[in-house]
């Protein structure tokens, strides 16, 4: 596919853009990695008096990422042009945007996922989803999967699958796309991936930021459709897949939608066993007094979820997911524990103390790899029996990376989805998270409180990492 230079960007005034998209967009312009005739056109909701309006409002928001790039974001500001749009108006989108629709570009909405489908006929009849024009979705896509449907069934009249960029950034993030390198570039790792060796997968998705201005779209969703249905199950079909022939884009999100159709849905019966719900309370974070999270819905922003992969590969693993908001902790990583050995031999410890292997992966916020073993080398030269824990360490350099929708951005102007997710991805995604749902409103599973700066409720515990369990009994 050709390299696009015309972004249209949809949400232009709101907290994502400000955020990430516009700081993104001026680092590509400073380093020249946008094409050098691009062109920007902001739509938002808000109106301006002129095209300076909008950058002079967007420059004072920027604070700093527009100082400190000051040449940078003039250039990019010279090639931007503001239109105020509403996107509930399928006709209003066509009027607003005709005089654009020249030539091809890529439109991103960076919108509520309710404004998707009305979104798209207004552009498909404004002529700026022909091919080979692109369109960009930002997560999440629909609210269950009935309404992640019927987007996709919307998008499909609008334009071909080849041409939708379903954003998750996580998949943008260098050290997640890192997981697939340590699988597939490793002989010592994938010949043991499986569920002969492997014990269990811990994924953890620890925040320390709240829900702070969100509470009304937090109110819909909840931890298990914001985090968990995107974020979380794409870590875990990363690290589950099968290798995929080739290292294009249908090759991989075949093997990842294989994951996720492989995923047990769970029944009423299951929840209070499988799973856990919190919700964070008043409490101190980084030594900062935070209130709680108050909305009348039952809505949590802690979730836990202990869950099986129905295949040859990992029948019988449990993967235990964590993600929460107000955390003690920003961290994301997979912890693997590999199974003990068949047969012990060692006088000290005893078999029933020896500690399992386990291989630990930060993501963020430091890139980090640590590999824990059993040997000698520390016990006594005469005591060569007694083996004791040891780690192989390694802590990568942490070098400047970029934005993680820099690289998508980049992507997305040159038509690459590898990065990006495929409509049976994201249907399988919500049909289990669905099935978890359903069975706790059956079920009428709690929502149970943690203070912020925590590790989730008490009851939580049995699903976190050995590493996180230390550290709470450590506290006490």
């Amino acid at each position: 596919m050709p390299m696009l230079d015309r972004l249209l960007l949809f949400g232009a005034t709101g907290d994502l853009a400000r955020r990430y998209l516009f700081p993104s967009l001026i680092h590509l312009w400073r380093d020249r990695l946008l094409p050098p005739g691009f062109q920007l056109v902001a739509a938002g909701r808000q109106g301006f008096d002129s095209d300076e309006a909008f950058r002079n409002w967007l420059q004072e928001r920027l604070g700093r990422e527009a100082s400190g790039n000051a040449a940078a974001f003039a250039e990019l500001m010279a090639r931007t042009r503001y239109v105020a749009v509403d996107l509930q108006d399928e006709a209003g989108i066509a009027d607003a945007l005709a005089p654009f629709a020249h030539a091809p570009a890529v439109s991103y909405l960076s919108t509520p996922p309710d404004l998707f489908a009305p979104a798209a006929r207004g552009l498909a009849r404004a002529g700026l989803l022909d091919a080979p024009s692109r369109l960009v979705l930002e997560k999440p896509i629909g609210h269950d999967l009935g309404s992640a449907r019927a987007i996709n069934a919307v998008l499909r009249r609008a334009l071909d699958e080849t041409r939708v960029f379903r954003i998750d950034h996580y998949l943008g993030k260098a050290p997640v796309q890192n997981l697939m390198a340590l699988r597939l570039g490793n002989t010592l790792l994938e010949a043991v991936w499986h569920r002969r060796w492997i014990e269990s997968v811990d994924i953890v998705v620890a925040e320390t930021a709240g829900v702070d201005g969100r509470e009304g779209y937090y109110a819909n969703y909840g931890a298990l459709r914001d985090m968990v249905q995107n974020h979380v199950l794409q870590l875990l079909a990363l690290i589950a897949m099968e290798p995929p022939a080739q290292l294009d884009a249908d090759a991989i999100r075949d093997e990842k939608r294989k994951v996720l159709r492989a995923l047990r849905p769970l029944q009423a019966a299951d929840v209070g066993r499988y799973t856990v719900r919190g919700r964070y309370g008043d409490g101190v974070v980084a030594g900062r007094a935070v209130p709680g999270f108050r909305h009348h819905a039952p809505v949590e922003t802690f979730v836990a979820v202990e869950a099986f992969i129905d295949n040859w590969r990992w029948s019988g693993v449990p993967f235990r997911l964590v993600t929460g908001k107000r955390l003690a902790e920003r961290a994301t990583e997979v912890l693997v524990c590999f199974r003990p050995v068949s047969h012990w031999l060692f006088e000290r410890p005893d078999a029933a103390r020896a500690a399992p292997n386990r291989m630990r992966i930060r993501l963020q916020p430091e890139e980090h790899i640590e590999l824990g073993l059993m040997g000698s080398l520390s016990a006594p030269e005469w005591a060569a029996l007694e083996l004791q824990p040891m780690a192989l360490d390694l802590q990568m350099p942490s070098p400047q990376r970029r934005i993680a929708y820099e690289r998508l951005l980049v992507d997305a102007l040159k038509g690459n989805q590898t990065l990006f997710v495929r409509d049976d991805e994201v249907e399988a995604a919500w049909s289990w998270i669905d099935s978890i749902s359903s069975a706790w409103a059956a079920a009428a599973t709690p929502v149970l409180p943690y203070p912020a700066g925590s590790w989730g409720p008490p009851e939580a515990q049995r699903f976190l990492p050995a590493s996180i369990v230390d550290e709470i009994g450590g506290g006490d």
